[in-house]
């Protein structure tokens, strides 16, 4: 071909469109439904894509909402574009495509339910749905087995991140109020990645424990976490484990951490030393922790609550503790780290502070990850801590 037929030749030029980023100014934002003000207000860009969700989709989402789509349907609406690359991505050579987008679309769909207050039909089916296509990329990438835990009170479900290679320990890792989990695997991988077998759990009142099985957190939450470290120890006997807690997993991790002689190492990323001092005025994180005992009643949900005491003494005293904590964290704040950090019983603790970290330190999340991995299996397997400043 001559270089005028070249240049005269059409090329073929294909336009992906995006609503793109939006100005969130409060002029633009309080002309939306409280909803999405709430959203927009609650999920930052850094806690979304600390829960999983690609930053494009992140942008995406936030973006429709902006412009008047409501939460759960923008989210839905970008998921459904993840599976369409799903099923475009066919034969063997796929395989990481469609796993890279079942993810995505697992993300967004577990952002789609955050905003929705009630364990309605509708919330079970799209977490269902969520942890349906995280299944599906697990059985294609082979590095992660769902499991299910029974336990007197109710199933268990979770997500186990074998080590990469010989396992030296293992680690339970929940999440809080909200983010589950799924929301937390990235905390597992490198978990794994560090010879840590990683028990990813939905305990009760979270996650596919609570909507799928209908297990809430009731006074018998301790013995349902017991049965957690039991699965881990009959695994192997040999080795030592750790229990990661992040938000108000943070508190039960400390308060499992003191009863248990299994447990090792403990890590508390953004709890309280009272979980129940939470006011109803916090709003819907309020009515989130209500809903995860099952009950519409506050005084009631707040009873149980009490019962988790990261403060007490137990057989275990003494247990290592690394409390995290964001400096800029607007739910928890320095001074409530400083009270759980000095009461905590034991000697053996430090505290590390992302100084414009913000709540869980989602934004800092590869380091947080890498660090806390680092930390745990040096404190199980007996090695120097690591020096994050250096």
């Amino acid at each position: 071909m001559s270089a005028q037929q070249e240049e005269g030749r059409s090329v073929p030029v294909v336009t992906l469109d995006f609503v793109g980023s939006r100005a969130e100014t409060e002029e633009v934002t309080s002309g939306l439904s409280v909803e999405s003000q709430a959203g927009l207000r609650q999920f930052s860009l850094e806690r979304m894509t600390g829960y999983g969700v690609d930053y494009a989709d992140a942008v995406e989402l936030r973006a429709r909402v902006v412009e008047g789509q409501d939460w759960r349907s923008a989210a839905t609406e970008l998921a459904d574009m993840c599976l369409r690359r799903v099923e475009n991505a066919a034969g063997a050579a796929g395989g990481p495509t469609r796993i890279l987008y079942l993810r995505r679309a697992s993300a967004l769909f577990r952002m789609g339910q955050m905003m929705m207050l009630s364990d309605t039909a509708e919330r079970r089916a799209i977490f269902a749905r969520a942890a349906e296509l995280y299944a599906q990329a697990a059985k294609l990438s082979a590095d992660r087995e769902r499991v299910t835990i029974k336990t007197d009170h109710g199933p268990l479900a979770g997500w186990l991140i074998p080590a990469r290679d010989t396992a030296v320990a293992s680690a339970v890792v929940i999440g809080g109020v909200e983010g589950w989990a799924m929301d937390f695997d990235s905390l597992g991988e490198s978990l794994a990645a560090r010879g840590i077998d990683a028990l990813m759990l939905d305990g009760p009142g979270q996650g596919e424990t609570r909507l799928t099985h209908r297990h809430y957190l009731t006074a018998h939450w301790r013995d349902a976490y017991r049965r957690a470290v039991d699965f881990l120890d009959e695994r192997s006997l040999d080795r030592p484990i750790g229990f990661i807690g992040n938000s108000m997993g943070g508190s039960v991790a400390m308060a499992i951490a003191t009863q248990d002689t299994r447990i090792r190492a403990c890590v508390d990323n953004g709890g309280i030393h009272a979980p129940w001092i939470v006011p109803p005025t916090m709003g819907t994180f309020f009515s989130k922790m209500v809903a995860g005992c099952g009950t519409e009643d506050p005084d009631r949900a707040m009873d149980v609550w009490r019962t988790v005491t990261p403060l007490a003494d137990g057989p275990n005293t003494g247990y290592p503790l690394l409390v995290l904590q964001g400096g800029e964290d607007p739910l928890v704040s320095m001074d409530l780290a400083q009270i759980l950090l000095q009461a905590a019983p034991t000697d053996d603790k430090e505290m590390v502070v992302f100084s414009d970290g913000n709540h869980c330190v989602y934004n800092h999340k590869h380091d947080r990850d890498a660090f806390i991995a680092d930390w745990t299996r040096a404190r199980l397997c007996g090695l120097p801590t690591p020096d994050i400043t250096n």
